[in-house]
Order: structure tokens, then C-alpha cells, then sequence
């Protein structure tokens, strides 16, 4: 009998950023097996430090419970993964271990925990399923960033397309691709758009790294103003992601915030944070250059548009939906036009806009539900990188997270034996302080006097 038959399940989710936890601990939540009860699952959750640890208003603004929340660096989260879950009123000592385990990091942070977690496991008859994969729309690096997640017992893809490529990657390098597990994005949903509000409610959804040069952020900015301007009748609102001074996945060194600053804006434009799905309750038409706050919003038969005013380009990440027909300008924008979505298209994106949402995790569930059954428990992780195959490569990647090549940690690393004092937590939070300051004010300066 699977073990999620028996109790209640252990899940622990490490996330390097708030959108990736975000996902996380929402595909935690959808993928406990269906012999489980879902409201007796423990999820535990772990925050990698780094730029872009979230802050605790994000953590809020995601809206995702876990039984346990902490900040741990890469080493730290390995002990903690060969001690077991603890404070739980079954195990207090600990002796169990986790269920699932969800590795939403970068690329790079996946493979280092897959061979961490390999040295960390060794002689151990029962380990967690291993479950990683995308936040969103995947645009660039594909073949690296699939091959970085190789080991993993499930690696998620959120559509059909994806599905399809991530297994021709690792059929072609000769790794073995029965980990692609095919399900949908954890965080659509929300009620179907049913008609235009009062007022009709127009909404940009802005990107920290997407465009990235002042010129094209500003462009975009004045169009959306623009919008404001010949259409008072219409809310216009910019979404963002994160406030000044936090960081999300991706660096922002020109936040809109800073760039509206000093603008005469009409009465119909302001700036909102906020959840996502939030906003789109109340949202007529949702432009982004290339979020995936597009595919939310297609979820829900929300009009979408993604701008060509920019050029349609992989920099960019919008020649991800040609074919959707949600390509358009802010001209054709101003004109009135409202795009028509391409069923095929859609559906290939895991959208499910036809209502089969409610089935896109099944199969992930009947893996995992399979694998915490299997007699004997589970063999040792094995990453397609090796100290063989990638010998110029892996130690790099290993290095950087305090790993030596046989993904043990190396003499010097954080320890875990304590959590950190006042004054260390005081020195990490400016640290923290220091480097956003640099990348935000200090960097874009310096680059502007490079080019002079």
C-alpha cells in the first residue's frame, strides 16, 4: 500500500525566490496523490538565501500557508533533509523523512541540491520523491536549463509543447526522459471573464527584466499613459511585480515606480501591486510583453495581448505566443482592437481554457503516488551532469552553493548547528540592502558612464 495511504503526508518545498515559491508550494499542494488526505499534508518550506530572497510582504502577497517557513543556505538545507522533518506532533525527534521534496530554484541551484542530496541520502532505504521544473513560459536556455534539472524523479512540464521538447532534449543527449511528467501551470484559476466591467479595466503587466533597457521600459510606460489619455472612460492600471528595494526572480535594475516618478499622469493611471489573479478579477484586457500573467489571463477567456511594439524577438521572450493571436501594438491597442485567441494554440500551452484544468495534475499525482509505493524504496538520485560527463561544468555549479564534486559540503561551509544571532541577522539584512542598492542605483549609473 502506498505510503500516502497510510499517514498523513511530509512535503517540503525550497524556493529561491517568491514567484518560485510560489509555484512550489502551490504544485506541492496540487500533486499530494489523491489516496491522501490533502488538509492532513504538512508542507514545510525553506527560502534559499540569496539577491532574491522574498521579503515577508511578498511572502503575504503570494498567499501561500506552509506548516513552516525558514532561510536556509544550501548546506543547511541539506542537513536539514538528512535530519528528516521535525516539530511535526508525530515525529518531534525527526527520525521520518519528507514525503515529497519540490527543488523550485534556478537551473543551476536544482542540479547542486540533486547531487547534494545524492551524497546527503547515500545508504538510506526510504528518500522523498524528487520533483522540480518550470515557473513558467520557457523562452531561452532550454536544452541548459533541462539538462541542470536532469535527476530529478518528476521534472514538470506545464504543457503539451513542453512536454514534448523537454523529452526530445534528453532523448537526444542520451539521458533518460521518463522523469517529464506532464501537468499545467499550479496558479491558474479564478472565475471566467464574463463581460466588460465599469469601468472597462485595462491592465499592464509589467516585467523586471523584460524589456531591460530605459529606453524600451519608457517607451512602454508613455504608451500605457498614452492609452489613459484617449480613453478617460477606461481604469489603466500597472501591475508590478515587486516595490523598490525587493527582489523577485529575475534583477530589475529600472523599476516603472521609479521611472513614472516626476510624469504627468491622467486620473484613469495608477500603479497596483497585489496578487495577480486579484487584479484579473477585474481586468477587460491584460497586455505584457511576454508574463505569464498571459496565460492567466487566457485561462480565463480574459482578452490578451501581447506586444510587437518592440519587434517579436527571444530577447524578449513575446515570440513565445506567435500563433496565439494575441500578438498586437499599443497602436492597434488605441484603435479598439481585442484579440481572438487561437484554440489550437491554447490548448497546446496547458491553458485549459476548455475547462480540463481540473485533470492536468492526475498524472503527476499517479507518479508520485506510484514511487512512494515502490517495494524497496527508491534509488539514489541520478543527475545526467557528473563529475564525468561535465567535468568542466559541474564543479563550477557545485562550487557556487559550497559543494565539492561529490556533492558534499566543502570545509568552510555555513554550518547549521545554530540558527544565526541578532547581529548576524542585522549584518545579512544590509548585506542583503547593499547589493539591491548596487544593482538598482549604482550599476545602471556606472553602465551610463561606460558609454559616454
Amino acid at each position: 500500500m502506498p505510503a500516502s495511504a497510510t499517514k498523513s503526508l511530509r512535503v517540503a518545498v525550497l524556493a529561491d525566490s517568491d514567484t518560485r515559491w510560489k509555484w512550489g508550494a502551490l504544485t506541492a499542494k496540487r500533486l499530494i496523490p489523491d489516496e491522501s488526505d490533502n488538509s492532513d499534508a504538512r508542507l514545510d518550506g525553506y527560502l534559499l538565501r540569496g539577491r532574491a530572497t522574498p521579503t515577508a510582504r511578498q511572502l503575504q502577497e503570494v498567499g501561500v500557508h506552509a506548516d513552516s517557513l525558514r532561510e536556509v543556505t544550501a548546506v543547511e538545507f541539506l542537513r536539514a533533509m538528512e535530519a528528516g522533518p521535525s516539530g511535526s506532533e508525530a515525529d518531534p525527534e525527526g527520525t521520518e523523512s519528507y514525503d515529497i521534496l519540490v527543488l523550485s530554484l534556478v537551473g543551476g541551484g536544482v542540479q547542486a541540491m540533486l547531487h547534494g542530496l545524492r551524497s546527503a541520502w547515500a545508504g538510506r532505504e526510504k528518500r522523498p520523491v524528487v520533483v522540480t521544473g518550470y515557473v513558467g513560459v520557457v523562452y531561452e536556455k532550454l536544452a541548459d536549463g533541462l539538462l541542470l534539472r536532469h535527476g530529478a524523479d518528476l521534472v514538470l512540464a506545464n504543457s503539451r509543447q513542453d512536454a514534448d521538447r523537454f523529452r526530445a532534449v534528453y532523448d537526444g543527449v542520451g539521458a533518460d526522459s521518463s522523469a517529464v511528467t506532464e501537468v499545467a501551470l499550479p496558479f491558474l484559476g479564478g472565475a471566467p471573464y464574463e463581460g466588460e466591467h465599469d469601468p472597462y479595466t485595462v491592465v499592464f503587466a509589467a516585467q523586471p527584466s523584460v524589456p531591460e533597457s530605459r529606453k524600451d521600459r519608457t517607451y512602454l510606460l508613455n504608451r500605457l499613459i498614452q492609452h489613459a489619455r484617449q480613453h478617460p472612460e477606461r481604469e489603466v492600471l500597472l501591475k508590478l511585480r515587486s516595490k523598490p528595494g525587493e527582489h523577485t526572480t529575475h534583477i530589475e535594475e529600472l523599476p516603472y515606480q521609479k521611472l513614472v516618478q516626476g510624469k504627468d499622469v491622467p486620473a484613469n493611471f495608477r500603479l497596483v501591486y497585489g496578487h495577480m489573479g486579484e487584479v484579473l478579477d477585474r481586468t477587460d484586457l491584460l497586455v505584457t510583453v511576454s508574463s505569464t500573467a498571459a496565460l492567466e489571463a487566457l485561462h480565463r477567456r480574459i482578452p490578451t495581448v501581447v506586444l510587437t511594439d518592440l519587434g517579436v524577438r527571444e530577447m524578449l521572450g513575446n515570440h513565445h505566443f506567435v500563433g496565439s493571436g494575441c500578438l498586437a501594438s499599443w497602436d492597434q491597442l488605441d484603435a479598439g482592437h481585442r484579440p481572438v485567441p487561437d484554440a489550437e494554440w491554447v490548448s497546446r500551452q496547458g491553458v485549459a481554457a476548455d475547462g480540463t484544468y481540473a485533470t492536468a495534475f492526475d498524472a503527476g499525482r499517479e507518479r508520485i503516488a506510484k514511487l512512494l509505493g515502490r517495494p524497496g524504496g527508491l534509488p539514489p538520485l541520478n543527475p545526467y551532469y557528473t563529475p564525468e560527463t561535465a567535468p568542466g561544468y559541474l564543479p563550477g555549479i557545485l562550487g557556487r552553493h559550497h559543494l565539492g564534486p561529490d556533492g558534499v559540503p566543502l570545509p568552510g561551509a555555513p554550518a547549521a548547528d545554530k540558527a544565526p544571532g541578532p547581529v548576524r541577522q542585522i549584518v545579512r539584512r544590509a548585506a542583503r540592502g547593499a547589493y539591491r542598492h548596487g544593482v538598482q542605483r549604482v550599476a545602471p549609473v556606472i553602465r551610463r558612464m561606460g558609454e559616454l
